[in-house]
């Protein structure tokens, strides 16, 4: 399977997801349908353009996406119990460069992205007023599907927020908390924190590594 694209349609509908629209306007899954269509529109005409400029596709990214992820939030999951022993600081250090070096690390796989690329499930069962699941079907290259799922939250300020996605039954959110986990036990948060800020996606991808071998 296509890992590296699998990741990235499925970080960029959670991402996407999270928008500031209110629940009574949209629900979570018509969101995701919204955002998916504005990322064709806004990436279809311009794949060559950003094809050639790496810093500008990463700005594009963050433009659609980054108003609209709970980074926080996210963040503290993914630091799982260090979490707790993090000062403010390290939190907020953390999230920007955790957030940084995902986008980084898929921004090329979004060049790739095309309408049709994801399929939103029909909402099952009933919205709780504090998460929701969103279900969809990303279609691979090569015509295969992959079934993502993608975990909202209702912040305190009555906005939709995505939070995790689902692969195939894998969490993000636990598959990076496992690694930053380990990551942490070998060197330090501030270690790890301060690879993130000054590698980014090279980072990231070294994290990667052990968790896709055998």
């Amino acid at each position: 399977m296509q890992r590296s694209m699998v990741w990235l349609f499925a970080l960029v509908a959670a991402l996407a997801a999270a928008t500031t629209l209110r629940a009574e306007a949209l629900s979570p899954e018509m969101v995701v349908q919204r955002i998916a269509d504005d990322l064709a529109s806004a990436i279809g005409s311009r794949r060559e353009e950003l094809k050639n400029d790496h810093d500008r596709l990463v700005r594009e990214i963050d433009a659609i996406l980054l108003p609209h992820f709970d980074i926080d939030y996210a963040s503290l999951l993914v630091l799982g119990r260090h979490a707790r022993a993090a000062s403010p600081e390290q939190r907020s250090r953390f999230a920007r460069a955790f957030y940084s070096s995902i986008a980084n690390r898929y921004a090329e796989g979004l060049l790739n992205y095309t309408r049709g690329n994801v399929r939103v499930q029909p909402f099952k069962g009933e919205l709780n007023d504090k998460r929701s699941i969103v279900r969809t079907e990303v279609v691979l290259a090569d015509g295969k599907t992959v079934s993502v799922d993608y975990a909202f939250r209702r912040t305190a300020d009555d906005q939709w927020k995505a939070y995790d996605v689902i692969i195939e039954g894998i969490s993000y959110i636990t598959n990076y908390r496992n690694q930053v986990d380990a990551e942490i036990q070998g060197s330090s948060l501030d270690a790890l924190i301060a690879r993130l800020e000054t590698q980014g996606a090279s980072a990231l991808e070294s994290m990667e590594k052990p968790a896709s071998s055998p």
